[in-house]
């Protein structure tokens, strides 16, 4: 493989991950969140009835948040999520999704999942299925 090719890869990628993320933005503008701040509540959603702490959620998050306090600092006074000091140890922040921010990614769903099919629609079950198994690979490598 020629470093051209691993770059023209690169390259791809990039500029693919971009326009997909340019429509889950627009997407989510009229509801007032971020792709990122959208991550968030999506991982307290799955982690519910626990809540999370900053850490945990840092780890499971698809880009790295710089700022993971202000964002939810945002996300809090949205009502969308709570936090609490941790009962073993009061230094360690808790992270839970409310109800408000329940409704909001409820309502979030079928049109996320309707632009994730529009978006991946060119290239059907079989592509897709592999696509999948090459970005995981990419991921891990």
């Amino acid at each position: 493989m020629t470093d051209k090719l691993e770059q023209e890869a690169f390259v791809q990628l990039q500029r693919a991950a971009s326009r997909l993320m340019e429509d889950v933005a627009r997407l989510l503008k009229p509801a007032g969140l971020r792709p990122t701040q959208y991550n968030v509540l999506r991982i307290l959603r799955g982690a519910r009835p626990d809540p999370l702490s900053c850490g945990e959620i840092s780890a499971r998050m698809i880009t790295r948040e710089p700022d993971l306090t202000r964002l939810l600092d945002r996300l809090e006074s949205a009502g969308l999520v709570s936090r609490c000091r941790g009962d073993e140890d009061r230094r360690v922040v808790r992270v839970a999704i409310t109800a408000q921010g329940l409704a909001l990614l409820e309502s979030l769903d079928a049109p996320m999942l309707a632009l994730h099919r529009r978006q991946f629609a060119a290239l059907g079950e079989r592509k897709m299925a592999l696509l999948t198994r090459i970005s995981s690979g990419l991921a891990e490598s």
